[in-house]
């Protein structure tokens, strides 16, 4: 009876502390998480289920270790949201796999994915045709964001007896303040270009929360809010 209470105690007390760890760790699902926050969630998956197999080991070794990697898991965020280098370290880059109708097979080659694996991922998002994707970006997540191009998108009110323009899939060239090199590079552009775009609105990059610009142009600023 004495060990009965004391499993159901355990499970009980690891169960309310483990779903706080995922609370203060984030609300993303599996699906969405980074490869920093999928390991530390199957870590902690793991050291929960050791004091409740061996009800010889202590539980306070499996809380420690808990709330060690939450920590660990918090250092590492907020380092991300600080370095651009350190977040492409640990989450790596989205990759651009299809770029007006044509596959990058260097780019599939860079992700180890098959070119199998593009179509059917293509597939589940209702895209059957190659020709007709502008971009098709692979995240970092693992996930496929695809745009068509502009004669295959389903039409709006908007587009009621208007001209569009080529499809253009907007990338970050600012983040928190940092040009992102790789950003500009997909784009053709050079640091001087953002410079010329930022002059008429008397901003400099440190200023710039977000800055999102497309082949076509169109750019879409987010000032830094002051502190």
């Amino acid at each position: 009876m004495i060990c009965l209470i004391t499993t159901i105690v355990r499970v009980v007390i690891l169960y309310a502390f483990v779903t706080l760890s995922i609370r203060l760790m984030g609300k993303r699902q599996i699906g969405d998480m980074q490869p920093n926050e999928l390991v530390i969630t199957l870590l902690i998956s793991e050291i929960a289920a050791i004091p409740l197999q061996d009800t010889t080991q202590p539980l306070l070794f499996g809380v420690t270790a808990i709330f060690m990697l939450v920590i660990l898991e918090i250092v590492i965020s907020v380092l991300t949201l600080k370095s651009h280098i350190f977040r492409k370290l640990m989450n790596g880059k989205s990759v651009v796999v299809i770029k007006n109708g044509v596959i990058d097979q260097n780019a599939l080659k860079q992700v180890r994915m098959t070119v199998l694996d593009l179509i059917e991922q293509l597939r589940g998002q209702q895209v059957f045709d190659v020709s007709t994707i502008a971009f098709a970006v692979l995240e970092v997540n693992g996930n496929l964001s695809v745009l068509l191009k502009s004669a295959e998108q389903p039409a709006t009110a908007n587009d009621v007896n208007a001209v569009k323009d080529d499809a253009a899939l907007p990338l970050p060239v600012i983040s928190d303040g940092k040009i992102i090199n790789d950003s500009l590079s997909a784009l053709e552009l050079e640091q001087r270009d953002v410079m010329k775009i930022l002059k008429p609105h008397h901003l400099k990059p440190e200023n710039v929360f977000l800055m999102t610009l497309d082949r076509n142009g169109s750019c879409n600023i987010v000032k830094m809010r002051k502190k």
